[in-house]
């Protein structure tokens, strides 16, 4: 039997939890595709004011373990944060794949950090079920998955 795939997945915590459900669901999506190694992104009782059982120091080192340990990166970037866009960055540097994922909204628009960078796959969506034909494109053309 294969290896799964490591799956990062990046999305707001202490930037605005607004899109908690949709995480949750994101999640069970990639799970699709291999192990998510950040399901707690998607917690409901995850606020955003983060965990508060765990220091920031620890957070830092685990998620960079867990970042480095990554077959890829699946962001969701409507909701601005600047740990979500650290973790691209740290993700680049690494040569990790990564996938952002985002709705266009009215009164907003994508960094141009994001949309405007080749190293990255961007793709918009209107409904989380949407999302699905985004992670099998990816997955399936840009992994070589088995």
């Amino acid at each position: 039997m294969a290896d799964r795939l490591k799956i990062y997945f990046s999305g707001s915590i202490r930037g605005g939890r607004e899109d908690q459900a949709l995480y949750t669901v994101l999640i069970g999506h990639l799970q699709d595709h291999g192990d998510v190694l950040t399901e707690h992104v998607g917690d409901v009782g995850l606020t955003a004011t983060g965990e508060s059982d765990t220091s920031d120091a620890e957070i830092f080192a685990r998620d960079l373990k867990w970042l480095r340990a990554a077959d890829v990166l699946v962001a969701e970037v409507t909701t601005p944060s600047l740990g979500v866009g650290y973790e691209i960055a740290l993700a680049e540097l690494d040569e990790i794949p990564i996938l952002c994922l985002y709705r266009e909204l009215p009164d907003r628009r994508l960094s141009a950090m994001l949309a405007g960078n080749p190293k990255l796959v961007v793709r918009k969506y209107d409904k989380a079920d949407e999302v699905r034909v985004h992670l099998d494109d990816f997955f399936s053309s840009r992994l070589n998955t088995k």
